[in-house]
């Protein structure tokens, strides 16, 4: 069983400031930013920043289905973590000033599966999860320019 990490940065044309409000911003602008990979997304409590609970279901293949519950914590400015109750998946979001544009990064990692299984979720999995997490800065970045 080993660590398997996914990972997608974008440079958007807006302020680190803007950005990080849209990214902090759980109850309007997250469910606008999600791909059709997210289903059920909810947020049960709070819904700006630290403290805030969500769940979704993550459809990451037409056989995998993660049924999420994240706690989001801000250990630094500009850092969000969603960390999953059910799994030991946990997302980072970055957020940082790029000039007057700003570099958003997120980063999910979790404790793979052993044997075969784990091996081909070590291979196959990192990608197709930046390919969704590449969806979801893409509509960032236009949720931004709006």
């Amino acid at each position: 069983m080993g660590q398997v990490t996914a990972t997608a940065e974008r440079t958007i044309d807006a302020p680190a400031e803007q950005v990080r409000a849209l990214v902090a911003d759980y109850a309007e602008t997250r469910p606008k930013i999600l791909t059709e990979h997210y289903r059920d997304y909810e947020v049960t409590e709070g819904g700006q920043g630290a403290g805030t609970v969500v769940r979704w279901k993550l459809q990451a293949t037409s056989k995998r289905v993660r049924d999420v519950v994240a706690t989001v914590s801000e250990p630094e400015p500009g850092t969000l973590v969603e960390t999953d109750a059910n799994s030991s998946m946990v997302t980072t979001w970055t957020v940082r000033e790029a000039g007057a544009r700003s570099l958003v990064r997120i980063q999910t990692s979790w404790q793979g599966a052993s044997g075969i299984g784990g091996f081909f979720e070590k291979t196959f999995a990192p990608a197709g999860l930046k390919r969704i997490h590449d969806g979801v800065l893409a509509n960032l970045d236009a949720r931004a320019r709006s």
